[in-house]
């Protein structure tokens, strides 16, 4: 080996340490960095020259600077990361909501119907006054009211949060798409991008908390990102996120889409996914829950008290449903229909009688009022059919008040009941009824029995004899009828059901949030082994760099001497 070559080697070898030292330190400098991947400088020997009858090497070469990465960890970490805040929000909402319902507190929903009806059973007995039994109806339509606003305020929170989430994933979908561009940019001139990578990194792991990615590396250090199949990033251009909204049976559905071309994503995890799944499945079901049981309760609460009545009969009374103008002659189970069509009750093939007693002379009549609803002939009875029917009834008067109301009223001298309804057409119409509204959001009293407790129909005709106390004591047996709209359950058999349904779903949310909290550390971990900066190895790197220099340079220092011993000889 000549001389020279021996100088080319040691300089070589500064060369080399001198990066090794920067790679080092760039390590041990970005020890805390978050997101930070270790970086290792790979060497190579130069290939060798023969000398005489030896191959003796040029030295030491840096091949480059890469990261100490395992892209397969770091996609299970990217996945575990979903998989997390998804079970996360899951559990936090479930937690909210079973909070909200209260149970087993006094102050919540069982307890409010078991006092709506224990009112009516002293009544039946004749230990309650009428006005108790509004106050406890009142109470309980309030306590109604209230629970769907919060449930409602819980479900526009989430959907709030839906935005924020989106509207952040889709400004990180551009960041990534702009690293894209500059990784391409960088390295396809032959530089390293080491840092861009790691930024990238960060983003994706951030979007990886919003929505479960699938992310592919081509070969110009490009990525694309998808979600399920579909394509969210290609290369340096993203498509977009946005939510899209829309009613679908009158049930207001979110979605998250391509905002390019509306394409749905099929998110099922992350906190997006998170959000979604525990609204619909705990929220919604919720809510659809509440509304059941509440629309179900005042059908049929109503439908016992509309034919109720007291010692002395109704001599006016105002139904509560708007019928429109263009609904009235319309058959009622007509599609078309939109007043009835869209009531989550109905009223069926059957009818009803009205008892009209002339009070001077005691006289009374009794006068069926059909209701075809059969759907055939085309016949089926319409609304102003009944007002009709209602009208030509000796004695009584019926029309529609200027808010589309069925209003009867008694002739002077006359008094009038209902009796025996079998089509629960009375009850849809909100005639002589307990309750006003159709849902959770709407129930309440009738402001007629509110006004005046009086009007609360204690009693009725039983095979033509008046029971003063016969349509209470039917209220208070409701309690315990099972029916078919509640799935064969009573009112709070059916939700207890539901709210132990809700407990199951919170407690099963916490356990899988928590096994998906240790995998997501266990990967974390892995990566930390892989990725992470040792600080006694940089340390050990930094020595071992420093006697490589210090030994270059004592080569260098070598070959000088002799280069000038040489020289002098010569």
């Amino acid at each position: 080996m000549s001389l020279t070559a021996a100088i080319q080697i040691a300089r070589s070898a500064l060369t080399t340490s001198q990066i090794g030292l920067q790679v080092a330190g760039q390590n041990l400098a970005n020890l805390g960095t978050p997101g930070y991947t270790r970086q290792v400088a790979s060497l190579s020997p130069i290939r060798s020259n023969q000398s005489s009858e030896f191959y003796i090497g040029r030295g030491v070469q840096v091949d480059g600077v890469r990261r100490q990465i395992n892209e397969a960890v770091q996609k299970r970490l990217w996945n575990g990361v979903s998989d997390e805040y998804a079970k996360a929000r899951t559990y936090d909402i479930n937690n909210q909501l079973e909070s909200l319902l209260n149970e087993l507190t006094g102050f919540d929903l069982s307890s409010e119907l078991s006092g709506f009806f224990n009112a009516w059973s002293e009544a039946a007995n004749l230990v309650a006054t009428p006005a108790s039994v509004v106050e406890q109806g009142d109470r309980m339509a309030g306590f109604i009211n209230s629970l769907r606003q919060d449930l409602g305020a819980l479900r526009r929170q989430l959907e709030d949060e839906v935005d924020a989430s989106v509207l952040r994933a889709d400004a990180i979908l551009e960041e990534i798409a702009s690293i894209n561009s500059e990784i391409q940019r960088t390295e396809g001139g032959a530089g390293t991008a080491n840092a861009l990578r790691d930024q990238r990194d960060s983003l994706i792991t951030e979007l990886s908390q919003f929505l479960d990615v699938t992310v592919v590396e081509n070969s110009s250090g490009n990525v694309d990102i998808l979600v399920g199949s579909t394509p969210i990033v290609l290369g340096s251009k993203s498509r977009g996120l946005d939510v899209e909204r829309r009613e679908e049976d009158g049930v207001l559905t979110t979605r998250v889409v391509v905002a390019v071309d509306n394409e749905p994503l099929p998110i099922t995890s992350g906190s997006i996914g998170g959000l979604l799944e525990a609204r619909n499945s705990g929220v919604d079901e919720t809510i659809e829950k509440l509304d059941t049981i509440t629309s179900e309760l005042i059908f049929r609460v109503n439908a016992l008290h509309s034919t109720g009545r007291n010692a002395s009969q109704l001599t006016s009374t105002t139904g509560t449903l708007q019928v429109r103008t263009s609904d009235r002659t319309l058959a009622i189970n007509d599609p078309d229909n939109e007043t009835f069509a869209d009531l989550p009750f109905s009223a069926e093939n059957g009818g009803f009688f009205v008892e009209v007693t002339n009070s001077s002379t005691g006289a009374t009549q009794r006068v069926r009022v059909d209701v075809d609803l059969d759907g055939l002939n085309s016949d089926d009875t319409t609304p102003e059919d009944i007002r009709a029917a209602l009208d030509g009834i000796t004695g009584v008067n019926a029309s529609w008040d200027s808010e589309g109301k069925l209003t009867i009223t008694a002739d002077a001298d006359y008094e009038f009941s209902f009796a025996d309804d079998s089509s629960g057409v009375l009850a849809v119409l909100g005639v002589n009824s307990y309750f006003e509204g159709t849902d959770a959001d709407s129930i309440g009293v009738r402001q007629e029995l509110l006004d005046d407790p009086s009007r609360v129909m204690l009693g009725r005709s039983v095979d033509g004899e008046f029971v003063e106390n016969a349509t209470a004591l039917e209220l208070s047996n409701l309690r315990d009828e099972a029916l078919t709209a509640l799935s064969g359950n009573d009112f709070s058999g059916f939700w207890r059901d539901h709210v132990q349904h809700v407990g199951t779903q919170t407690s099963a949310s916490l356990n899988e949030a928590n096994a998906a909290s240790l995998v997501r550390e266990s990967l974390e971990a892995q990566r930390a082994s892989i990725s992470g900066v040792d600080a006694d190895e940089e340390s050990v790197n930094l020595i071992t760099f420093q006697q490589q220099y210090s030994g270059a340079a004592r080569l260098i220092q070598i070959a000088d001497q002799l280069m000038d011993e040489l020289l002098a000889i010569v």
